[in-house]
């Protein structure tokens, strides 16, 4: 049971969480100028673990009924009956009962913020059923962690924040349309959408829009707060990790796909040290 639990919060594949938590951090050097207090940084990166993994039990609540249906999922413990749906919605309350007691440790404007975030991850799972754009509903629910830590800090909203919130959104709908390339044959064939479905022959082209697109929002977001050199030789990485994206997903080929998408912790990580290396150098 325990592992049967485990394994639905995807606590056994922690790249969700990664990705959350990367430009999360990033945006507490930021707000922290440089120097955010461990106190909040790990609250935040429990919280990164927590919401993670509220939004998978929910998405696997939500698609236990198709799950079995696609080649990748059809092993998760809902969909093999290995647990039943009250074990989610027990678990998936739970989790949002932490991770409220988390945020109780922060000011109203972070409180209200995580109300949010925790709605809009709720809804996600069930957007596939009626937008062609679940991947946006993503990447807003992602990008309240760029935004909770300048309120955390007493930083406001400042210009800075909405930058690194549009780039992360621009960035997560990339990534998460390479995962949905992986999956795009099953979910033809069950109903559900996605963008890969929506930009068809053109995702590629779209994939690459939006990565220019978070990095041109990235070199603003540079520019608005001076960041050294090393910010700026960290974008350079990051377009090269992007263009290996893009050899990895050329001929569409699923597991490459999948590949693509993981390949994404590589760019959060970079994008986070750089960043804090342009505050400590």
């Amino acid at each position: 049971m325990i592992n049967a639990l485990w394994r639905l919060m995807r606590a056994d594949r922690p790249i969700g969480t990664l990705l959350l938590a990367w430009p999360m951090l990033a945006a507490l050097v930021i707000a922290g100028s440089g120097n955010p207090p461990l106190k909040v940084v790990v609250l935040f990166l429990l919280g990164a673990f927590v919401m993670r993994s509220a939004g998978c039990v929910i998405n696997d609540f939500a698609d236990r009924a198709i799950d079995g249906h696609v080649t990748r999922t059809q092993s998760r413990p809902l969909a093999t009956g290995e647990l039943k749906s009250w074990h989610a919605v027990t678990l998936f309350i739970g989790l949002l009962a932490i991770a409220f007691l988390i945020v109780l440790q922060f000011n109203k404007s972070t409180i209200l913020l995580s109300f949010a975030a925790a709605g809009v991850a709720t809804l996600y799972p069930f957007c596939k059923r009626f937008t062609q754009l679940p991947q946006v509903v993503l990447g807003v629910a992602f990008s309240f962690g760029v935004l909770m830590p300048f309120t955390a800090l007493d930083q406001g909203l400042p210009v800075s924040a909405w930058l690194l919130f549009a780039a992360n959104i621009c960035w997560t709908v990339a990534y998460d349309t390479e995962y949905a390339m992986a999956d795009r044959d099953d979910d033809l064939k069950i109903g559900v959408k996605s963008t890969a479905i929506l930009f068809g022959g053109y995702d590629r082209l779209a994939i690459a829009v939006l990565q220019l697109g978070t990095l041109g929002l990235l070199v603003w977001l540079g520019y608005q707060l001076q960041l050294s050199w090393y910010f700026h030789c960290g974008l350079i990485i990051i377009a090269a990790l992007f263009a290996w994206q893009h050899r990895l997903i050329w001929y569409r080929e699923p597991q490459k796909c999948f590949h693509a998408f993981l390949h994404n912790n590589h760019v959060g990580w970079v994008l986070a040290a750089s960043i804090a290396a342009s505050y400590w150098y």
